[in-house]
């Protein structure tokens, strides 16, 4: 967002979010995996331990590179929809909500725009496919019913549903209006401040952003995500239930579990997303911009 937000059509909003989306969710995988890993329930003598980087190697020693990635696709196809959704949304509000004199945000405007991107991002896209991903892993440690991501849509739907898709929504959408208000709120108005003093918008200054919108995202929204998580696994369960569960396994600590595997992850995944999007949107804007003047009028 450091190009002129003004001129981005929306096209190349939802083309660099979804691309952006893409690379950061494979990207990172390894870390949202073990991050997840802990947030469901351990099994009778087998604890969890709370490095990431032990809970990657002991999968990948036993279980092989292939279950790091088990989700993944699912994961990635969602990210680029939710982040196409997030970043083509929150352009659109942020354009509604911005001072037309100054060309920008306020920092509550700026989280409200995000939150407001989150909302519809989990409605369209989140939702569903962070349900199938969170299954499909929870699913490879117990029952292993499941022969693949296609295998668990469909399973699931014959099961439970268009509604067993949605399980978790009240949390997902929870953690991605929180998220979402923080991740981009927080980007905007750092953009904003480097804006009003010239400071140049690099790629370094694109990942540091990132890295720090990453990090005030995870702290602010973490338990938001465990309760999703808890909603989404291969049995399922309520809202309720699962803040329940949260609390008889770990009482209220148990809300910030996998904190640090999601740090992990959100902290290099903000840098990976903001970086690719400004360079997607740089590399796209040109090209739409020709296009559209060949067009005849």
């Amino acid at each position: 967002m450091s190009h002129d937000d003004s001129s981005t059509p929306a096209i190349v909003s939802l083309l660099a979010g979804g691309i952006a989306g893409a690379v950061e969710a494979t990207a990172t995988y390894p870390f949202e995996f073990a991050k997840t890993r802990v947030q469901l329930r351990e099994q009778k003598g087998v604890p969890t331990p709370r490095n990431p980087f032990l809970v990657v190697a002991n999968v990948y020693k036993t279980e092989g590179l292939a279950a790091l990635y088990k989700g993944c696709s699912t994961l990635a196809v969602g990210s680029v929809a939710k982040d196409g959704i997030r970043f083509l949304s929150f352009d659109y509000v942020k354009e509604t909500f911005k001072d037309p004199e100054t060309d920008t945000l306020t920092p509550l405007r700026s989280l409200g725009a995000g939150m407001m991107s989150g909302i519809v991002a989990s409605l369209l896209a989140v939702t569903p496919t962070e349900r199938m991903k969170t299954a499909l892993i929870d699913d490879a440690r117990t029952e292993k019913r499941f022969r693949g991501a296609t295998h668990a849509v469909v399973t699931v739907w014959k099961e439970h549903g268009i509604l067993g898709l949605y399980r978790g929504f009240a949390g997902t959408t929870l953690k991605q209006a929180g998220a979402t208000a923080f991740r981009m709120g927080t980007y905007n108005i750092l953009k904003d401040y480097e804006r009003t003093r010239q400071i140049p918008q690099t790629v370094v200054t694109n990942f540091a952003n990132g890295c720090v919108a990453g990090i005030v995202t995870t702290l602010a929204t973490q338990p938001f995500d465990t309760i999703k998580t808890r909603c989404q696994s291969s049995q399922g369960a309520s809202t309720v239930e699962a803040f329940k569960s949260i609390i008889a396994d770990y009482g209220m600590k148990g809300f910030w579990k996998g904190t640090s595997m999601r740090l992990g992850r959100t902290v290099f995944s903000g840098g990976i997303l903001f970086t690719t999007y400004e360079w997607a949107a740089a590399l796209l804007n040109p090209a739409f911009a020709k296009a559209k003047q060949k067009v005849p009028i």
